[in-house]
């Protein structure tokens, strides 16, 4: 469970970020997201430590990259971060932007033949693009689709942060016992669910992730498991022009044991992120590094 924080600290917090992200939405949509973005590689992330973060967590997963390929990634991305939280809270004219993009992939089929034979499905990603982007066009192609999120720390931020995961016209599941609940509910009743698989889990197993070990969840693909769903990986890729995506949905993932699933996806987001180095969030603390909090 998130410890949540509240006080004087926090709220300065939630007020700071809200006009970061509340003031920008006075400019049209092609503009707000480069403004968050440069706001964020150039005065939020630096302040909060995040290009430090970032450094860190490369020097782990890449230490032969040159000194300024990692300066030139540090900038780039914190400004797909910003990208990202600006098209959150974008609301509808991020939904609408999307109404053009299709899933593609070689994938595609077996979501489809699983949809119609009212099979649940767990779509998992990681924090790579927008993974914001891949659910809206889950669910403007007619799924049944939901997400299982972490709350925010911080409990003034947090709300601003659920009613956006709520947004659309999908399902947010809190990822606490009545969420968990809900979440199971959706399942049975052959929903798709939404679910970021790369954040360090201190219960979960030793596997692989970049050539170092990575403490990974098992318990989603034990849910996988247990209830028979579709366990199949989708990337949200973000387009040169900084404002559309690729939705890309891979081949499903065999279900084996859980620890050989997991792994498969572990090494299927390392290739992604091998792909887009730049779009994929260096800044959670994936290998356990004491610096990095």
């Amino acid at each position: 469970m998130v410890q949540e924080k509240r006080g004087v600290g926090p709220y300065l917090t939630h007020v700071a970020l809200s006009a970061v992200l509340n003031l920008p939405r006075l400019l049209p949509y092609n503009r707000r997201l480069p403004a968050v973005g440069w706001l964020a590689a150039n005065i939020v992330g630096p302040i909060a430590g995040y290009d430090k973060r970032i450094r860190n967590n490369l020097a782990v997963a890449c230490p032969d990259m040159p000194p300024a390929q990692v300066k030139q990634m540090v900038r780039a991305v914190l400004t797909n971060a910003g990208r990202f939280l600006a098209e959150m809270w974008s609301g509808d004219a991020f939904y609408k932007r999307l109404q053009n993009t299709k899933l593609s992939g070689p994938g595609v089929t077996a979501m489809e033949t699983a949809k119609a034979a009212g099979r649940p499905i767990i779509a998992i990603s990681g924090h790579f693009g927008n993974y914001d982007a891949a659910r809206a066009v889950t669910i403007q192609a007619g799924y049944n689709a939901g997400a299982l999120y972490r709350p925010m720390s911080n409990a003034y931020f947090n709300e601003s942060y659920k009613a956006r995961m709520v947004g659309f016209e999908g399902k947010a599941f809190e990822q606490s016992r009545r969420g968990m609940a809900e979440m199971v509910k959706h399942l049975r009743q052959g929903g798709l669910l939404a679910i970021l698989l790369d954040q360090r889990e201190d219960q979960g197993a030793k596997l692989s992730f970049f050539g170092q070990p990575a403490m990974t969840t098992l318990a989603v693909a034990e849910m996988a498991l247990k209830y028979d769903t579709l366990f199949i990986p989708i990337f949200a890729i973000r387009q040169e022009n900084g404002l559309d995506f690729d939705i890309v949905v891979e081949d499903p993932i065999a279900h084996s044991d859980a620890e050989t699933m997991m792994q498969q996806f572990n090494d299927r987001l390392e290739a992604r992120v091998r792909q887009n180095m730049d779009q994929f969030l260096w800044i959670h603390n994936r290998w356990q590094l004491p610096s990095a909090d």
